[in-house]
């Protein structure tokens, strides 16, 4: 009882690599992102590269805001 599950432990990770990686972000923020990245790509059917992927696309939004308007 009380252990995390697989994904439990990928989301987590991931939310702690991008804390780590960018320090000046909110976490409530950073957990959003994850969230949603999971959420997007919970069902994939290979799950090796779950984690990068999830980081990845959390990073998408999290920086998106910073992209300057195109043209």
């Amino acid at each position: 009882m009380g252990s995390e599950s697989e994904d439990e432990l990928v989301i987590r990770l991931v939310v702690e690599r991008l804390m780590q990686a960018h320090p000046q972000l909110a976490a409530g923020l950073v957990k959003a992102a994850v969230a949603t990245a999971y959420e997007e790509l919970r069902y994939a059917r290979v799950r090796t590269y779950l984690p990068v992927l999830m980081e990845r696309r959390a990073r998408d939004l999290l920086f998106f805001d910073e992209l300057p308007p195109s043209s």
